[in-house]
């Protein structure tokens, strides 16, 4: 892996301190340090960058740069756009936060969850094999129907605009108490721990 140094007489402190610590977090989600790091400097930067404009600030190598670019360009968080009297490609991140948690969490789905889902469905058309004890199958049924409530749950949500789930999303433990209030399972005991 390239060692990644900023060189702090280039950025601002406050954009350097969140363009290293983005970083960081992209390790812990499971992506490239660069990858993370470039998709920061860009969602902060006011004005487009080239992949060399991007070198010189991160001080990483410019083929990590290229490679960054291209993954970020297929999770749809950065964008090529053309920049009149220069024929470089320049790059712009995608700056609306719910539309980029929404292709990440789209892209996430479709590498992880995706193939979660067709490996229940295809062992649920063999559930009904006669050697599949019944708590084996019990546990298959309760997998696939949990599959099917996350997966319908996650394409309404991508029909609901993005100020009304926000609204959910703040009322957070008010929604929890109006489960409890009608009905909702498990919503009248309380856990200990």
């Amino acid at each position: 892996m390239t060692e990644i140094t900023i060189d702090s007489d280039k950025l601002p402190e406050a954009v350097e301190a969140f363009v290293l610590r983005w970083g960081d977090l992209g390790g812990q989600w499971g992506v490239n340090r660069s990858v993370a790091q470039i998709q920061a400097l860009l969602f902060l930067s006011d004005r487009p960058l080239t992949a060399e404009d991007i070198s010189e600030k991160l001080g990483m190598a410019r083929s990590n740069v290229s490679n960054s670019l291209r993954e970020l360009l297929n999770w749809k968080l950065v964008m090529r756009v053309p920049v009149l009297g220069d024929r470089r490609d320049h790059y712009v991140a995608e700056t609306d936060l719910w539309q980029m948690a929404s292709k990440v969490a789209q892209g996430r789905k479709e590498r992880e969850i995706d193939p979660m889902v067709g490996a229940i469905r295809a062992a649920m058309e063999h559930a009904d094999d006669p050697r599949i004890s019944p708590a084996v199958r019990a546990r298959l049924n309760a997998m696939h129907e949990f599959v099917n409530t996350v997966e319908g749950w996650y394409n309404q949500m991508l029909h609901v605009p993005p100020s009304q789930i926000m609204t959910l999303i703040r009322l957070g433990s008010k929604v929890v108490g109006l489960l409890k209030f009608v009905g909702g399972k498990g919503g009248s005991k309380k856990e200990t721990g």
